[in-house]
């Protein structure tokens, strides 16, 4: 019998400790999926979960992590820069403790409305740029203090960051509007 206990106690500890591996808080920044698919290239063509939404990791598999944002099932997909970097680590970064909420509400109006077009205009810092358009995938932007970041539009449509020696947006190449 104290056998017995003393397995069924240690399953519950394992599965306390497992569940404590996957993180869960909010969206760092605006995330853009296809049908339940969330790429690390985030194309900004796709429908948008805003910045600050509730997310829970369900479950991790070798290249993609099984998510609940808002209460919906989505996946995580980390299919190009998983060369350069873990799945736990890429999603560690797109799931923080605090929702980014408050803070975008008190940047100026017109940040503001990029970040929720998911647009990036001159003059954005880099917490700002990732709370507009997210991370860019590290197979192209391997560090986030260079002076370039390749951001994709669609599967076929990239898009340039320059950042002048401010440390804010000087320009960007090649983005769009959204459909």
């Amino acid at each position: 019998m104290n056998k017995r206990l003393l397995m069924i106690a240690a399953a519950c500890l394992a599965q306390a400790a497992a569940a404590q591996d996957l993180p869960s808080g909010y969206t760092c920044c605006n995330l853009h999926y296809d049908k339940d698919k969330i790429s690390d290239a985030n194309w900004t063509h796709a429908a948008r979960i805003p910045a600050g939404s509730p997310i829970k990791v369900l479950s991790w598999e070798s290249s993609e992590a099984a998510v609940e944002i808002d209460g919906k099932p989505y996946r995580i997909v980390h299919e190009y820069g998983k060369k350069e970097e873990s799945l736990q680590s890429f999603v560690g970064k797109l799931v923080v403790k605090s929702s980014p909420r408050p803070k975008i509400e008190r940047w100026p109006q017109p940040v503001r409305a990029a970040v929720g077009a998911s647009k990036v205009i001159p003059g954005m810092t880099r917490e700002q740029v990732l709370a507009a358009v997210s991370y860019p995938p590290t197979h192209k932007t391997p560090s986030l203090d260079g002076t370039l970041w390749q951001h994709w539009q669609s599967r076929a449509g990239r898009f340039e960051i320059h950042w002048g020696a401010d440390g804010k947006v000087d320009r960007t190449n090649g983005q769009k509007d959204r459909p």
